[in-house]
């Protein structure tokens, strides 16, 4: 059983997501270039916006700085923060590059490891628990036993938590520890041609001299706008399967990226442009089949004919992923059941039951993995 979530959404001017020269990002598709929301832009969305659905101790930390994490929670128990700093690097170094392995140190000299680790909230206070309750070890410098006391007891599980568990991990030196994705996310695309705009923009300095002219400081910054189409699929049986066969928490981690994926947007310079803009179209399909991206549906840019005064290009995109999503179905069988919220002009009629809001999206599609779950 999966859920695939698909998404029209128009963005008034934007920079949402930049690349290292500070311009949006795009893509070639179909031949024409288009604008672009990276995967990794969007999950970095969700996950933020999926804390405020979930507890913290539900929720991952991607970070360097583990060692000071646990030194906090270390030294909340009673012990000495100067004595720790000594100790704990050693302890996550073996914890998570074995003896065995040789190369590079995971614990750099201010304490900081290599590469983000992603850890569950739950994992971390587990590893502060371990060190607390074998201290003694821990001041003898015994980081093999600590470390073996780690694996044996499989602290390092994901921790239930829900953002790991959908998006998965990877650790090059712990490969047992990783964590296969239960989500996918896709390149957000724009179903139309795109070319960029310049902003230039002057600042003035308000404590010039009077009579004094010119500005402070000018410069440009690139936008577009564009209606995008985004899409993302979650394997239910492998995120229970990642949050250790719990069907509570695989429902609520569920409603929660279903919650968040649709609504959320990459924030970059939205304090320049503020395109918070909601969908305009929402389809979810709970399904056992294979995932379907309908992005082939504009593969020719959709286009506005300037002639008829009701035309738009969220009302021809939803058209145009109607009328490939029909063709589809006709050519390899229809799979699933569809819910869809539709606030363009005209319905797409697709094969399922139209919505009048988002909670009742929301609320069907989850009565409908919950009843299949208890089956």
């Amino acid at each position: 059983m999966r859920i695939e979530i698909h998404v029209l959404q128009n963005v008034a001017p934007a920079n949402l997501n930049r690349d290292d020269t500070n311009s949006p990002k795009d893509a070639i598709f179909g031949g024409y270039r288009r604008a672009r929301l990276s995967s990794q832009s969007q999950k970095r969305a969700v996950r933020k916006s999926m804390a405020n659905h979930l507890p913290k101790e539900n929720l991952g930390v991607r970070t360097k700085l583990l060692v000071s994490a646990l030194i906090d929670q270390l030294s909340q128990m009673g012990h000495e923060v100067e004595e720790l700093q000594q100790l704990v690097p050693g302890a996550v170094e073996a914890i998570f590059k074995p003896k065995e392995k040789k190369g590079k140190k995971i614990v750099d000299e201010d304490g900081k490891t290599s590469y983000l680790l992603f850890l569950g909230q739950q994992e971390i206070n587990k590893l502060a628990d371990i060190l607390h309750a074998r201290y003694e070890e821990l001041k003898a410098k015994k980081y093999a036993s600590i470390s073996k006391a780690v694996a044996d007891a499989n602290l390092l599980d994901g921790g239930r938590a829900v953002d790991v568990a959908l998006f998965g991990r990877m650790l090059a030196d712990r490969a047992e520890l990783n964590v296969d994705a239960a989500a996918q996310v896709a390149h957000a695309v724009s179903t139309h041609k795109v070319d960029r705009e310049f902003d230039f923009y002057t600042a003035v300095d308000d404590l010039n001299p009077e009579g004094e002219t010119g500005a402070g400081m000018m410069g440009d910054v690139e936008f577009y706008s564009a209606t995008l189409y985004r899409y993302a699929q979650v394997d239910v049986n492998k995120l229970l399967e990642n949050l250790k066969g719990d069907k509570n928490l695989t429902l609520r981690g569920l409603e929660a990226f279903l919650r968040a994926f649709p609504r959320t947007l990459p924030s970059g310079k939205q304090n320049t442009f503020a395109a918070h803009n909601e969908p305009d179209f929402i389809a979810v399909v709970v399904k056992d089949g294979a995932p379907r991206n309908l992005a082939n549906a504009f593969l020719k840019p959709v286009r506005v004919n300037r002639h008829r005064p009701d035309d738009d290009l969220m009302k021809n995109s939803v058209e145009s992923l109607a009328r490939y999503w029909k063709k589809l179905d006709d050519a390899y069988g229809q799979d699933g059941e569809v819910f869809y919220l539709n606030l363009s002009y005209d319905d797409p009629k697709l094969n399922g039951g139209a919505v009048k809001n988002f909670e009742e999206l929301v609320g069907r599609v989850i009565e409908l993995v919950r009843a299949r779950l208890e089956e």
